[in-house]
């Protein structure tokens, strides 16, 4: 790593860090005109104060999708043109995307932000990294490879599946050995269910760490993706509005964030008061050093979550960061005949069948113009496809109330069809 900005030392010296950068942040942010006349009662002097913290608007994803990208830059980007390194698009597969300017001085602290993910994983020089996000305008696989370099870690820039199909991936893997798949859960899913269909067993590769990001990690998906890959798996988390923002480390209880770059905030979903850790609420940050061009104050993620003060790892990220707890919650939900089903629910109950390699719901109107939900499911090779056929059907209505129609596809069959997606699109909604 470079000397750009090294770990802190204590926690004593994280508090001091933030009470500086957030007067550096609250002083940029003036000069953007969306944020004019509404700090000008706030004051600079006082900001570690919640109180007074507390005063400044939070900013929402909705908020910036009202604009145009001509518009939103008038009213966020502060940087002049020759200062502009590069745009990172906004994550998400859904909504309209927002474009965000990054000068050269973000896109270093960026590079530091992910490379301090490679020490709180024990990756280190000797490691190759295989990675499938997509490289490209969204950030997290072009700075995540970049970073690599800088901590002496080998880097295999494949791409996701859109880019290098699936079985090119798989390949890849058994010919140049890896030991570490960078990959979101749902396509590292997807490589080994297609190695299934021609007969590889990816939990007996080079592939000793799966990290994932950019989509929800239940227990039940790493738990799936930890036994087919034979490989431990860790979590990171992260945004286009700010960076990496922080890893998993051995203990596997949480995120610990990187406090002297980011200052993360739980706020009431209702009140938008600040909560104590250990609350349940929504997500809020302001990024310390990659602020040069959209000086973004408490932006809201949308993510629901509790601050853990300390957590239960060894490492000295540990020591040093609080941590981050997603909660067991999503909007996600299909109402069906009258019942709910949630999409993470249905996706563990799912997950944890080690007899189905992946399936998708559909919901359709039929030509008796009543609601129907298709349960596509790829059975393991050498199970027994009509005994799983008939055990998910009848758990399904006895665990949900609903009756469904599953059926059974080829191997490869969703794999194949995810692998042009971002994100595997395991819950589809066709009702007229």
């Amino acid at each position: 790593m470079t000397d750009l900005l090294p770990l802190p030392v204590s926690r004593t010296e994280i508090k001091k860090n933030q009470s500086e950068r957030k007067k550096i942040a609250f002083e940029r942010a003036k000069t953007a005109k969306w944020y004019q006349g509404k700090l000008d009662d706030i004051d600079a002097g006082k900001l570690d104060d919640p109180e007074v913290w507390g005063q400044i608007p939070i900013v929402t994803k909705d908020i910036l999708r009202e604009f145009d990208h001509a518009d939103f830059l008038a009213n966020f980007n502060v940087a002049p043109p020759e200062d502009i390194a590069e745009y990172w698009r906004s994550g998400g597969a859904t909504g309209k995307p927002v474009f965000y300017p990054r000068t050269f001085e973000d896109v270093n602290y960026a590079l530091e932000s992910w490379a301090r993910s490679y020490l709180a994983l024990g990756i280190g020089p000797g490691d190759l990294c295989h990675i499938s996000f997509p490289i490209g305008i969204h950030p997290a696989g072009q700075i995540w490879a970049r970073s690599a370099h800088q901590m002496g870690v080998g880097m295999n820039w494949v791409g996701a599946g859109n880019a290098v199909p699936s079985d090119a991936q798989i390949d890849l893997i058994l010919a140049l050995k890896p030991t570490v798949l960078i990959s979101m859960p749902g396509f590292a899913l997807n490589l080994v269910n297609i190695a299934d269909t021609r007969g590889i067993d990816l939990a007996k590769s080079s592939v000793r760490t799966v990290v994932c990001s950019a989509e929800t990690l239940s227990d039940a998906k790493r738990e799936k993706l930890g036994r087919r890959w034979g490989a431990e798996v860790f979590d990171v988390f992260g945004m286009s509005e700010a960076g990496l923002m922080g890893s998993e480390c051995d203990a596997h209880d949480g995120i610990h964030i990187w406090d002297d770059m980011y200052y993360c905030e739980v706020v009431d979903e209702e009140t938008g008061k600040i909560l104590p850790y250990g609350e349940v609420g929504t997500f809020c940050v302001t990024p310390l050093y990659t602020n040069n061009a959209t000086p973004f104050l408490r932006w809201n993620s949308g993510d629901i979550v509790q601050i853990i003060e300390q957590g239960e790892s060894s490492t000295k990220e540990a020591e040093l960061f609080t941590m981050i707890k997603h909660a067991a919650r999503t909007s996600g939900f299909f109402k069906i005949r009258g019942v709910n089903i949630n999409h993470t629910e249905f996706e563990d109950f799912m997950f944890r069948n080690e007899d189905i390699n992946d399936f998708q719901a559909v919901l359709s109107t039929g030509e008796d113009d009543l609601e129907h939900m298709r349960v596509l499911i790829e059975v393991k090779r050498g199970s027994d496809e009509t005994a799983v056929h008939v055990h998910v059907t009848s758990e399904i209505k006895r665990i949900f109330e609903v009756t469904v129609s599953v059926e059974v596809q080829e191997l490869g069959t969703l794999a194949k069809a995810f692998e042009s997606s971002i994100k595997a699109p395991r819950f589809v909604d066709e009702r007229g």
